[in-house]
């Protein structure tokens, strides 16, 4: 399980995070990879007006507004992955290098 979390730095530019399901952000880790000052998650009602998904079903593909991904570098040596589909309950699976392909985001080490 990989799960999809919108964040903002400390100038409230919004941000998708993709970590292990049982792991945390480490916000000061991502920060510092970043070049930012600080990152923090969303609260539900701003995640969903940046996502255009309700929290608990936010997905990394189709979000409402553009924002840079970042993703937990481990992910990508998994076999498989189930991620968020765009609402509660609906997961697809796939291979962590096609989600890597179609999201293009940045790998980083900020696994808590």
């Amino acid at each position: 399980m990989i799960k999809t979390l919108i964040m903002e730095d400390e100038n409230k530019r919004p941000l998708i995070v993709l970590m292990h399901g049982d792991r945390e952000v480490g916000t000061g880790m991502l920060a510092k990879q970043i070049g930012v000052k600080k990152v923090h998650p969303c609260d539900p009602k701003t995640a969903d007006k940046h996502s255009g998904y309700q929290v608990g079903g936010t997905s990394p593909f189709g979000a409402r507004h553009p924002m840079p991904v970042y993703m937990e570098a481990s992910i990508v040596e998994l076999e498989r992955i189930y991620i968020n589909g765009g609402k509660r309950g609906f997961l697809i699976g796939m291979s962590p290098k096609d989600a890597q392909r179609v999201l293009q985001p940045v790998l980083v080490s900020a696994a808590a």
